[in-house]
């Protein structure tokens, strides 16, 4: 019964972010209104961990069986994507290396931060 709560709960963030995806006219998934949303009420500590940890590992587990239709889609349109595969590569390779660039850039500014709040801690109460 835990699972099908977590699960409720999950899939209530997700038509939440349906209804969020049909009121505003933004480019934006639904899926990702409804990821966010969750994430906000996580972090506000709305919603517990423990109230979806459980079904959320469960949806990770499986998510590569959940890649299989859209795997099968590509398979039947393949012809169409040849014409445009060197573009499709081009971009995908220059996008993927802005997304580490971005996220290594962005993961060290934060530890550069956590260590500058920690030496003015430490500074703070004479320790160093």
């Amino acid at each position: 019964m835990k699972y099908v709560n977590q699960f409720l709960i999950i899939l209530g963030f997700s038509f939440v972010g349906e209804l969020i995806h049909a009121a505003l006219p933004l480019p934006v998934p639904a899926s990702v209104y409804g990821l966010v949303l969750l994430f906000v009420c996580l972090q506000a500590g709305i919603v517990k961990l423990n109230q979806v940890e459980q079904a959320a590992d469960f949806f990770l587990q499986i998510m590569p069986v959940l890649f299989i239709s859209a795997s099968v889609s590509l398979m039947n349109i393949i012809s169409d994507i040849l014409g445009s595969l060197a573009a499709i590569v081009i971009i995908t390779a220059v996008s993927t290396f802005v997304v580490m660039g971005v996220t290594g850039k962005t993961a060290q500014f934060m530890i550069e931060r956590k260590e500058r709040k920690e030496r003015k801690e430490a500074r703070k109460h004479g320790l160093q």
